[in-house]
Order: structure tokens, then C-alpha cells, then sequence
């Protein structure tokens, strides 16, 4: 009889209970702070002027004020006297040559039938006796552009890391074992 010899091995059996590790990445936002300052726009306008004179108007009309009709009464009055001292010289020179036909008193002084006028009062009416004027002026612009001021501050990011876990063991330790093969006593 054969006798076989048994050899069991059971192998080794390690344990490996592992987890990752885990980076955690956060970043808070950035703060933005915005300061504008709004443009300006000014127009400073003045009213335009009218002028309307009316003074020759009104001289032609009713002689105008009391001043200045009574400058044209004597300046009129000056060309009057001027004219009629002129008139008188002339007679006074044509009687002088009495003895030359058409000078004689009757026809030199005869023919002297108008009567000395008054000079006139009125100023000279005319269709371009009121002036006008109309006077405008640009208006003043001035103008300041918006300003805007933008301020941002970062914030770094913030970076964690968690260590994942490693265990190792022994989840079945090896062995040999022999089983001898059986004896039989009886012989």
C-alpha cells in the first residue's frame, strides 16, 4: 500500500482598504467697486436784444421831442436869415446899377412878394425812418466727461487637501500544513 503524504498551503492573503485623498479648491469671488461720476453738460444762453429807434419817426410825424424840434427851428431859422441877407445884397446890387433896363424899384422890389416861410418842424419823413437792430449772442457751452473709477480686489484661491487612509493587514496569515497519509495498525 502506498501511502501518499498530504501538503495543504494556503497562501497569504493581504488586506489593502484605501481611499482617496481630496483636494478642495474654493475661490471667493472678487470685489468690484464702480464709482462713476456723471459728465456735465452746461449751456448758459443769454436772451437776444432788440433795439428799435424810432426818433426820426417820430420827428417826421409830430416833430419828435421838444429839443430837438426847436434845433431844427433855429438851424432853420439861421438859413432863413442867411438866405434873406443874401436876397437883400442882391436887390441892394441891382439897385445900385438903377440905370441898367429891369432895375428899376418897381421891378426889383415889386417882384419881392413872397412871404418868409418858417422852417419846418418836422424831420424828413422817409419810408427807412426806424432803425432795427437785433443783436444775439452764442451761447456758452462747457462740458465735463463722465468719470468712471473701477477698483477689484482679488482674492487668492484657497486650496485644502484631505489625506485619503491606507490600511494594510493581514486578512489570512499563509500556512503549510502536512497531513501525514494514515497508518493502518493492523498487521
Amino acid at each position: 500500500m502506498q501511502s501518499i503524504l498530504q501538503i495543504r498551503q494556503t497562501p497569504a492573503i493581504l488586506g489593502i482598504d484605501a481611499d482617496l485623498g481630496a483636494f478642495s479648491i474654493t475661490q471667493p469671488k472678487a470685489e468690484v467697486t464702480i464709482t462713476t461720476t456723471p459728465g456735465e453738460l452746461k449751456v448758459q444762453s443769454t436772451r437776444p436784444e432788440l433795439t428799435i429807434d424810432q426818433t426820426r419817426a417820430r420827428a417826421a410825424y409830430n416833430g419828435g421831442s421838444v429839443l430837438d424840434m426847436n434845433k431844427r427851428i433855429y438851424s432853420g431859422i439861421q438859413q432863413l436869415y442867411l438866405q434873406a441877407i443874401a436876397r437883400r445884397v442882391e436887390q441892394g446890387t441891382r439897385m445900385a446899377e438903377f440905370f441898367k433896363p429891369g432895375n428899376t424899384i418897381a421891378e426889383v422890389y415889386g417882384m419881392d412878394t413872397e412871404p418868409n416861410s418858417f422852417p419846418e418842424p418836422c424831420g424828413r419823413a422817409s419810408y427807412d425812418n426806424v432803425d432795427i437792430h437785433f443783436e444775439t449772442r452764442a451761447p456758452e457751452i462747457s462740458f465735463r466727461a463722465a468719470k468712471v473709477d473701477i477698483q477689484v480686489e482679488r482674492h487668492r484661491p484657497e486650496t485644502e487637501y484631505t489625506r485619503g487612509k491606507l490600511d494594510i493587514y493581514m486578512q489570512q496569515f499563509a500556512s503549510v500544513q502536512f497531513i501525514p497519509p494514515e497508518l493502518n495498525v493492523q498487521m
